[in-house]
C-alpha cells in the first residue's frame, strides 16, 4: 500500500496522463467492439489513442537520467531496465519495499546488469521528511548514499526521528567520514535545489503517495509483492529487447 499526501502545483504528467489515456483506449475498444455501424471513424480514435499512450509512456522512460556519475543510483548507466522510486524516509511502506524487495531485486537484477535503481527524494510528512532527503543527498556526495538509505530505512529507524543528532548517528553507521562536511552540504542549497527538482518531478507526474515507481515508463504504486516487480522488469526487459 501507498502512503498519501497531497499533490502540489504543476500540470500532471505521465502517471495521471498516462492512465486517462489508457481508460480512453479501453472506452474506445468497447465501444467499437458492440457498435453496428462502420467503425472507421472509431478505429481512427482508437489509433489515436494508442499513440497518446505510447508518447505519455515515452515521456516517462525519458525520466530516467542514466548518468553514471549519480550516487543516488545504482547499476549500470546502460541497463534495459530502469526502475525509478519516489521515496521518504519517513514512509513506513518505503521502509518495508526497501528491506523487503529490494535487495532481492538488486541480486537478481541490478548485479547482473539488467536493471538500474534510480531514487527520487520525495518528502511529504514535514520538516524531518525534508532534512532527511537533504541528508541522504549529502551521504551521498561522500559515495555513501546507499548506505544511508539503508540505516535509515532499518526497522524502526524511522521512530526515531529524524532530528539533527539522529542524522548525524545515521551518517556515521552509513561509513561517512567526514560529519562536517556532511552537516554542510546538507543544509546548502544545492541539497534544497537537488531535493526540491525531485520532488517537484513527482509532483509533475500527478504522484500523491509514496512509494512510486516508474519501470520503463510504467507506473507502479506502493509496496507491492517482490513477484510484481520481478514480473514488471521482466516484462520491461522482454519490451526492451525488441
Amino acid at each position: 500500500m501507498p502512503e498519501n499526501t497531497t499533490p502540489s502545483k504543476a500540470r500532471p504528467l505521465a502517471i495521471v496522463a498516462a492512465v486517462a489515456v489508457a481508460a480512453a483506449v479501453l472506452g474506445t475498444v468497447s465501444y467499437t467492439a458492440t457498435k453496428p455501424e462502420p467503425r472507421t471513424d472509431a478505429s481512427r480514435q482508437e489509433a489515436a489513442s494508442g499513440q497518446q499512450l505510447d508518447d505519455a509512456t515515452a515521456q516517462l522512460v525519458e525520466l530516467a537520467r542514466r548518468d553514471g556519475r549519480d550516487p543516488l543510483a545504482q547499476g549500470r548507466a546502460d541497463a534495459p531496465v530502469v526502475l525509478i522510486e519516489y521515496a521518504d524516509f519517513r514512509c513506513g511502506y518505503c521502509g518495508q519495499f526497501a528491506r523487503d524487495t529490494e535487495p532481492g531485486l538488486v541480486k537478481k537484477y541490478v548485479d547482473e546488469g539488467t536493471l538500474r535503481i534510480e531514487w527520487r527524494n520525495f518528502p511529504i510528512f514535514g520538516a524531518e521528511s525534508e532534512a532527511a532527503a537533504r541528508a541522504s543527498w549529502a551521504a551521498g556526495q561522500q559515495g555513501r548514499f546507499w548506505q544511508f538509505h539503508r540505516a535509515a530505512y532499518t526497522d524502526g529507524a524511522k521512530e526515531q526521528g529524524f532530528g539533527a543528532g539522529r542524522l548525524d548517528a545515521l551518517a556515521r553507521e552509513a561509513g561517512v567520514k567526514d560529519l562536517d562536511r556532511f552537516r554542510t552540504d546538507r543544509d546548502s542549497q544545492e541539497a534544497r535545489a537537488a531535493v526540491k527538482k525531485d520532488q517537484d518531478e513527482a509532483y509533475r507526474l500527478g504522484a500523491t503517495s509514496t512509494p512510486s515507481f516508474l519501470i520503463n515508463g510504467q507506473p507502479l504504486a506502493g509496496a507491492q509483492p517482490a513477484a510484481t516487480f520481478e514480473q514488471a522488469v521482466e516484462a520491461a526487459k522482454a519490451q526492451a529487447a525488441k
